[in-house]
């Protein structure tokens, strides 16, 4: 088995493919990860306070929240990727291990962010899309200008990430599938959608009610999380795999309110497009013709690094970069210019005008499409002559050279980074080593993998207890041991999402009101009267309310708890003073059953509310009567 998986290792090693898929999966696990962190900012209070604004115990955590989030912007843009990669690493540990965040906020989404990020780290993320291959390349702009390369990475970089992170994770998931009577029933994602709590404000009624198509995708979901890990390789099944993968999470990011780990996964995605797409996609937004020639100075190191930082973003190719000695002669537009003339301003024409030196910048951002704001900026009166003189400064003080390419070799630059370390030896035989200790790491990581599904998919599910035996128990203790150490630096987790484990029995949902000034009754922000958690409270905060502190069996402790923090969060943003405030705790009858049931979603969401308890602050101090005789 080892010396067959080093030959797969070896062989996709061996395979070259563009770096695109990996500069675009890099810079939307940055943006990911930064919409997150703005959501934990937005709800620090709740989410770290033990009582929001009274007990704030954690009151440096807006400071380093806004350090990880640079860490996550610098990861979006590629810049310093690899210390980005593991500062952002070492952040999404230290805030689920060390605050509420995996205790009370969770779901499911930071073990899968961890576990991305991990991988992450050992990916050639610099090598497309990134401003560290700008940087790199500036450092000798008059080779780099003249030299255009495809970076190719061995193909084995796409498919580990998609193994570990998609394939293992769904394979899991599909295991304790099998123990959730709905999920047998083909209703795995319709019963979801038709919670009050899950949903989100789109009504999907129309399709939620066709119970046969409902059950085909249940059965799909089934099929697809099964098979993945063991066909998603297969390049004539890739795209089947792409399409009902996108999908699936598209569909969870529309229909529930879990729209974060939907569209974490979804990202995923983004390495199992073919190649060719991608080229169709470049030939389909770039220009044929350039909409704009530019001419620079070729002995100007000002100027090839300018052109070069243009043509890196003009992603639609609109322009074209000629340097003015070779070139100018050629076109008509220019022939009454003299070279010494032209090699002072930097001279462009379209199919109009002819422009010269801050005109030309304004009409390249115009021709960029994207960056047009910012010619509309220059164009401004005030602004214009304010950068006219500050161009013309700096294009008369620039300095020349009359050194040709081959003057301008570039020296390779020594950067650690992971990837270097482990896919790029300096020998045949060394790499042949490495490779050997890469595929030993990935045995050991799909062990642990395999641990945790049999520890919690089977072990768990079928009741087996291990403790009974001496030999049970150590092998227990280890598991748990590697449980620990997997969870906290992989995020290897059971992947048991949306389970009879927390459906069956769900028969009552729970919700605010308070009194205004006005001594009248409102509904708090939170939860409305179809029984909707309210935007912007989804992801974490819809899992702390959602999975933690109304289940099927409720904790009159722990849902105490959570009424105090959301009351004591959204008091003060509602005008009401904690020294003396009411709340209503309000409850409904809620149907979750393992058969289908026409309409369920418009069912839930009308059932009538009635007041089963009391919360008030008095004082600064929570107290509440609550009498959930459903429970």
């Amino acid at each position: 088995m080892y010396k067959y998986i080093r030959n797969q290792v070896t062989r996709l090693y061996n395979q070259k493919s563009p770096a695109i898929g990996i500069g675009i999966y890099r810079s939307l696990y940055g943006f990911v990860t930064l919409q997150e962190i703005i959501f934990l900012l937005y709800f620090d209070h709740l989410i770290f306070d033990p009582i929001p604004y009274i007990d704030v115990e954690y009151p440096m955590i807006p400071f380093f929240l806004c350090l990880w989030a640079i860490s996550s912007f610098f990861i979006f843009i590629g810049y310093q990727c690899q210390i980005s990669i593991i500062v952002n690493y070492i952040f999404w540990i230290i805030f689920v291990q060390f605050t509420p965040m995996q205790r009370d906020f969770d779901g499911g989404f930071d073990a899968f962010m961890i576990c991305a990020g991990f991988f992450l780290m050992f990916l050639p993320t610099d090598k497309a899309f990134s401003i560290d291959q700008l940087r790199s390349k500036l450092t000798h702009p008059f080779f780099h200008l003249h030299k255009s390369a495809i970076n190719e990475i061995p193909a084995l970089c796409y498919y580990v990430p998609i193994l570990f992170c998609l394939g293992f994770l769904y394979f899991d998931s599909a295991i304790h599938k099998l123990f959730a009577e709905h999920w047998r029933n083909g209703l795995g994602a319709w019963l979801p959608s038709t919670q009050p709590y899950y949903i989100s404000a789109i009504d999907f009624s129309w399709l939620l009610n066709q119970e046969y198509l409902q059950k085909f995708i249940g059965y799909l979901i089934f099929a697809f999380q099964f098979s993945f890990v063991f066909l998603f390789f297969n390049r004539y099944l890739q795209p089947i795999y792409l399409f009902i993968g996108m999908g699936l999470h598209a569909g969870i990011a529309l229909s529930l309110n879990i729209y974060p780990f939907g569209i974490g996964m979804l990202i995923f995605y983004t390495l199992m497009i073919p190649f060719s797409w991608w080229n169709y996609l470049r030939l389909r937004i770039e220009s044929n013709t350039p909409k704009l020639t530019v001419f620079y100075d070729k002995n100007c190191p000002l100027c090839n690094r300018t052109v070069f930082i243009l043509k890196h973003f003009d992603i639609f190719n609109n322009l074209s970069f000629l340097n003015a000695q070779d070139h100018a002669h050629n076109h008509h537009q220019l022939s009454d210019i003299p070279i010494d003339t032209l090699l002072t301003d930097l001279y462009a024409f379209d199919s109009n005008n002819v422009y010269k030196g801050l005109d030309t910048y304004i009409n390249i951002l115009f021709k960029m499409q994207y960056l047009s704001p910012i010619g509309l900026i220059l164009k401004t009166p005030g602004i214009y002559h304010f950068a006219k003189v500050k161009y013309r400064n700096i294009a008369d003080n620039r300095l020349r050279n009359t050194c040709d390419i081959e003057c301008h070799i570039p020296k390779l630059i020594n950067t650690f980074s992971f990837y270097s370390s482990i896919f790029e030896a300096p020998d045949p035989l060394t790499q042949k080593n490495k490779l050997s200790k890469l595929t030993k790491a990935l045995i050991l990581i799909a062990i642990l993998q395999l641990n945790s599904t049999i520890h919690y998919g089977l072990l768990y599910r079928l009741n087996i207890d291990l403790k009974n035996s001496a030999l049970g128990l150590t092998f227990h203790q280890a598991s748990n041991s590697l449980l620990m150490l997997s969870q906290t630096f992989l995020g290897i987790i059971p992947h048991a999402l949306y389970l009879h484990d927390h459906f069956a029995g769900y028969s009552q949902i729970i919700a605010i009101t308070y009194l205004d000034n006005n001594g009248k009754e409102q509904w708090l922000p939170f939860i409305n009267q179809e029984g909707r958690i309210l935007a912007p409270h989804w992801g974490r905060v819809h899992s702390m309310w959602a999975n933690i502190a109304v289940t099927p069996h409720i904790d009159h402790k722990r849902l105490n708890k959570f009424i105090m923090k959301v009351t004591a969060y959204w008091a003060p943003k509602l005008g009401l003073s904690l020294a003396d405030c009411t709340f209503y705790i309000k409850t409904k009858p809620n149907i979750s059953p393992n058969q289908w049931i026409y309409d369920l979603r418009r069912i839930n969401a009308s059932n009538e509310w009635s007041t089963s308890g009391i919360a008030t602050w008095k004082d600064f101090t929570y107290s509440s009567k609550l009498d959930l005789s459903n429970d």
